[in-house]
């Protein structure tokens, strides 16, 4: 006989004592949800946040706000390197997450610096444009702009780019995705040597076990996906919207990550299992009992940052394998 599925299995799953302190932090303070306040005052929740549980960025030789031509105009983009100039190599693209409707460059200011750092590689963060303002696809079309453009080793940044690494967390985790497919199948002048999505949406989330399991008391919630959802009012029939509707070969060597404890896991674990399945080379890393956004809360969440340097570092490892 089948087993009876446990009401209470996500309360019994592994939490961090560092995660379950800042979730009942959380709880205490009372705070009302993204979805009740709308997206303005989300957006300054998001970096009242960040600065309240993000760690200090690194020092950089080179921070410099930028701009780069888009479908609808200038699109703002920051550009960092630990370095003043260097030789020819690859460099980072950087898309925020947020759900499509919050984040900015200041809000992924320090993790950019990190993987600036780490990898030693210069990062260029774009800060697309967000719903509702700019429903879907602005998100995508933008961040394949800055894409193709950091391609074409731009004057304006001083650096000969011979490669791209894609990566992003959460809505930049998808866009990772739907940028390097845009680039798989129209090649810019340079091609994706690696994309790098940190728990993506991939597929419809609602279908999977870790949506049921944690949509609710683990940070990111149901109700707000599906707040975000309707705020970016995507084509539900468009791989840019859910990657995994579309074709999954050919993808760049891929190093992902998930979240033990997040809604989203699955999704992340269905895209990787995908390309596994087409011969792509595949890096999964799926950190236990952390919470989704963890990579820009490394000071309320101080474990995270062995996993933010192991996903950095696998990024890095993937990278050489490719040169």
């Amino acid at each position: 006989m089948a087993d009876t599925p446990n009401p209470n299995a996500a309360s019994e799953a592994f939490v961090r004592p560092d995660v379950r302190g800042l979730l009942d932090m959380l709880k205490a303070m009372n705070r009302p949800p993204v979805e009740d306040v709308g997206a303005v005052a989300a957006r300054e929740g998001m970096r009242a946040m960040t600065q309240i549980g993000e760690a200090a960025p690194r020092e950089m030789a080179v921070i410099r706000d930028v701009t780069c031509p888009g479908p609808a105009g200038d699109i703002p983009c920051r550009f960092y390197d630990t370095r003043e100039s260097r030789d020819p190599g690859p460099a980072v693209l950087f898309i925020h997450g947020g759900g499509f409707v919050i984040g900015d460059l200041d809000v992924y200011h320090a993790i950019c610096t990190e993987f600036a750092a780490r990898l030693d590689l210069p990062v260029l963060s774009v800060d697309y444009r967000l719903a509702p303002e700019a429903p879907f696809p602005a998100a995508p079309d933008d961040c394949e702009a800055a894409a193709r453009w950091l391609a074409s080793s731009p004057e304006e940044l001083g650096r000969e780019i011979t490669g791209l690494v894609i990566t992003g967390d959460s809505a930049g985790g998808n866009l990772t995705i739907v940028t390097t497919n845009a680039l798989r199948d129209e090649p810019a002048d340079v091609p994706v040597l690696v994309q790098a999505p940190i728990y993506p949406v991939a597929d419809a989330a609602g279908q999977h076990e870790s949506y049921r399991r944690f949509k609710d008391g683990f940070f990111l919630t149901g109700a707000t996906m599906a707040w975000f959802d309707e705020q970016y009012a995507p084509d539900p029939e468009s791989p840019r919207n859910l990657p995994l509707l579309g074709d999954c070969s050919n993808a760049p060597s891929t190093v992902l990550c998930t979240a033990g404890l997040d809604p989203l896991r699955d999704s992340g674990r269905a895209y990787a299992a995908c390309l596994v399945k087409h011969g792509t080379e595949v890096t999964y890393l799926e950190f236990p009992g952390i919470i989704h956004g963890f990579f820009t809360m490394r000071k309320a969440i101080p474990s995270g940052q062995a996993d933010v340097e192991s996903f950095i570092d696998a990024v890095g490892a993937a990278l050489e394998r490719r040169q």
